[in-house]
């Protein structure tokens, strides 16, 4: 290809104002100055009874405001306020000013531009990027794209995440939780881990239940976490809790949410397990372990279990017993309705959305705070939240709640006596 047909993807192109974009942002121009006219209008409406010493109109139109851009997501629109003059201003009501509802004094910006700011950074654009990033759609010497402007943007997501984070419980009930503590890859004072839960309610859907950093997935800090949850109003006992094999966790759920049931998570144990067996090895025993978790019913679960037990216990006898030791909590599902057992046996629901935030902190070279690490692990939980699916058979979530009994997933019928 000759060097001249060589396109150039590193820079946007220049904002360039199209003959739609200019028909668009002259309609927006003349729209907002109509509205504007309209609401002063009515303001002195209110009051036209009003007079003077000199038995005049008391308030009377007084010019405009220096024009001034509105930064829009159709680039920047001229305005410019109209003003209302007090010829009484030593009333002994005080003076009557006018300050317009639709552009606040010192606004330079759209509430859906402030949005899609912090947003784009959430998305993977850092802040000093955003000037060459937005010109390209919003024009050049668009005001407000400073990374201190940015950044004070962004000081709204933890206010949001200090509200949720101490947000009322009482009338929440959740049936089964996920718990998992995740590390991202940041340059950060102290490696710390981010403790989550997810929860499913009465009707099948997901929520984030709790997110907080801990000192690693230590006893103590899921202990502080579970507690707050309670506190908060989380009084009923989830009746299945699905995690990885942190001790911390599971000690901390005795305590707090003793009549819980347990699940240990088959991804993460197939892992565990693999891990103590050479590469050579791993694909047939995968394969072994995977007909355990997939066995119709318990009895055949057992069966396969015994399998590999025999099979790898003399040459491999760490890998046997990393399997071994969780034998019961590993087939708990069993207890529970067929129709979720897609759901409750891995923690996939943490690990899938997670991924999400393991990209966006690896694209970030500098160094996070530990509150900014769980805010942008809130902010994009919440985004994922809306894609994450509702649990299938979720009208049987009222039987487990009653305590009905499940054999291989399916309801126990008891005869009447």
């Amino acid at each position: 290809m000759p060097k001249d047909n060589v396109i150039d993807f590193k820079k946007p192109e220049r904002f360039v104002d199209d003959p739609l974009t200019d028909v668009l942002r002259t309609g927006a121009r003349k729209l907002l100055t109509e509205a504007l006219e309209a609401e002063i209008e009515g303001f002195l409406a209110q009051y036209r009874d009003f007079r003077d010493t000199q038995d005049r109109q008391r308030l009377v139109r007084n010019g405009y405001l220096p024009e001034r851009q509105i930064q829009t997501g159709i680039g920047p629109v001229a305005v410019k306020v109209p003003r209302a003059r007090d010829r009484q201003p030593d009333h002994e009501s005080g003076s009557i000013r006018f300050r317009s509802s639709l552009l606040p004094p010192y606004l330079r910006k759209t509430k859906s531009m402030e949005e899609l700011i912090p947003w784009l950074y959430l998305k993977g654009i850092s802040t000093n990027d955003f000037t060459e990033a937005l010109s390209a759609l919003v024009g050049k010497d668009a005001p407000g794209l400073s990374a201190t402007t940015i950044s004070r943007l962004k000081s709204i997501w933890q206010e949001d995440l200090d509200k949720w984070q101490k947000r009322d419980l009482s009338h929440k009930r959740y049936v089964y939780i996920w718990a998992d503590g995740i590390y991202c890859n940041v340059r950060m004072e102290e490696r710390q881990c981010l403790l989550v839960i997810i929860g499913a309610t009465e009707d099948g859907k997901k929520e984030l239940l709790a997110l907080n950093s801990g000192l690693r997935e230590s006893e103590l800090s899921w202990t502080e976490l579970l507690i707050d949850l309670k506190h908060r109003g989380l009084k009923a006992a989830p009746e299945l809790a699905i995690g990885d094999g942190a001790l911390g966790f599971w000690k901390a759920l005795a305590k707090v949410y003793h009549n819980t049931r347990w699940q240990r998570c088959w991804v993460h144990k197939t892992a565990n397990v693999l891990n103590k067996l050479p590469k050579s090895l791993q694909a047939k025993a995968k394969e072994k372990l995977h007909q355990i978790w997939m066995a119709p019913d318990k009895a055949e679960a057992q069966t396969h279990f015994d399998d590999f037990i025999s099979i790898y216990e003399d040459k491999y006898p760490k890998a046997a017993k990393c399997l071994q030791k969780d034998r019961e909590i590993l087939l708990t599902f069993y207890d529970f309705p067929a129709e979720h057992w897609r759901h409750i046996r891995t923690t996939n629901p943490i690990e899938s959305t997670f991924s999400t935030v393991r990209l966006r902190t690896a694209k970030v070279r500098s160094c996070f705070s530990s509150k900014t690490v769980v805010t942008m692990a809130f902010k994009l939980c919440q985004c994922a939240q809306r894609r994450w699916q509702r649990l299938y058979g979720y009208r049987k979530l009222g039987k487990v709640i009653r305590g009905i009994k499940f054999i291989n997933g399916i309801e126990e019928i008891r005869n009447a006596a």
